[in-house]
């Protein structure tokens, strides 16, 4: 959390979210960040802590999912030399790590009933007590916490406290999924490739071909922020030539005609989200129920596989006709057909 952080985009819901954060950041208050995995939760709980009165003060984190159920209290509130099997000596807890500080806890959805019971009287009454230790001590930590659970849900069925739930509340910022932030993509997309260029000490950035461009701004993007800025740096260190747009992405990083072969026994649905794999699937009952143009449709797939393998071989188009089994004057046809030569400049 101490590296140096940067928010990249222009969308209306993702402005919003950052200057809720901003407006919350000077209050001493609990702050609760909804939003899926990849969406920035860490950045924004870093900007309530440097925008506040704390922000000279420790920045404290704790991934509660990464840690036994049985380790998690002893992490957060310490514990005493000899209070059970291998605490050879005294230890704090991030609570008094983060005195004067932002305690900032990550996957809060996962914390045991226990936990959660003592967090609750910590954050009501702003003491800890070390695990076999009857002294509570007194601290001062503004809490931020982060989940992509629907905490109310779990509150209802019991599996979350209620009473937690409300102290925890004061203000609940909710991130944008990258699929609805619209313009973002393209923006983020630049950033990240220029950054890995440079990194890479291109001369120059070349940006992306148009038909790149295109696939990442169709792209459902379930991993988020966090699955892009992968799949352009992917891109760009694996392409070549500096001097030409990047004409290849690959989405799926395990995507290989080589990757291990799964028993049947062994094998599993795959869990995809709906836009996903209706862009997937061009069988799909939703894909097929929007033709009513099957000529143009049928154009339209050719010119996307065509111009996929195209940015995979990097416009060699004798390695992509062998790649499509065609001969290389139909591939020349294809070309010709729906313009990708002048589409690729």
């Amino acid at each position: 959390m101490e590296r140096s952080s940067q928010f990249v985009g222009q969308s209306g819901a993702f402005l919003d979210a950052v200057e809720r954060a901003s407006r919350a950041a000077p209050m001493s208050r609990p702050v609760l960040v909804i939003g899926e995995r990849g969406t920035g939760k860490e950045l924004i709980a870093e900007r309530l802590h440097r925008l506040s009165a704390r922000w000279g003060e420790p920045l404290v984190t704790m991934n509660c999912a990464a840690l036994p159920e049985t380790l998690i209290e002893a992490e957060l509130f310490g514990h005493e030399a000899g209070a059970f099997t291998g605490a050879t000596k005294t230890r704090v807890g991030r609570f008094e790590e983060a005195d004067k500080g932002t305690l900032f806890l990550d996957e809060l959805g996962t914390l045991s009933m226990g936990a959660q019971e003592r967090l609750l009287r910590a954050v009501e009454y702003g003491e800890v007590t070390r695990i076999g230790s009857s002294r509570p001590i007194q601290v001062d930590v503004r809490i931020v916490a982060a989940t992509n659970e629907d905490l109310p849900a779990l509150a209802k069925s019991g599996d979350f406290r209620a009473d937690l739930l409300d102290r925890l509340s004061f203000e609940v910022i909710t991130l944008p999924p990258l699929r609805v932030r619209e313009g973002d993509v393209g923006v983020l997309a630049e950033y990240f490739g220029r950054r890995m260029g440079s990194e890479l000490e291109w001369e120059a950035w070349p940006g992306f071909a148009g038909h790149v461009v295109e696939q990442l701004d169709k792209y459902a993007w379930p991993g988020n922020v966090r699955e892009l800025r992968n799949v352009v740096e992917r891109a760009v260190y694996r392409w070549d030539n500096w001097a030409e747009p990047i004409a290849h992405v690959q989405f799926d990083p395990f995507d290989s005609p080589w990757k291990p072969f799964t028993p049947a026994h062994r094998k599993t649905a795959p869990v995809v989200d709906q836009p996903t794999a209706i862009a997937a699937d061009p069988n799909s009952s939703s894909q097929l129920d929007t033709v009513d143009d099957l000529r143009g449709a049928v154009d339209a797939h050719e010119r996307a596989i065509v111009e996929h393998a195209l940015g995979k071989h990097r416009w060699n188009q004798r390695q992509t006709a062998k790649a499509l089994g065609l001969s290389y004057d139909q591939l020349r046809h294809c070309i010709k057909k729906h313009g990708l030569i002048e589409s690729s400049d």
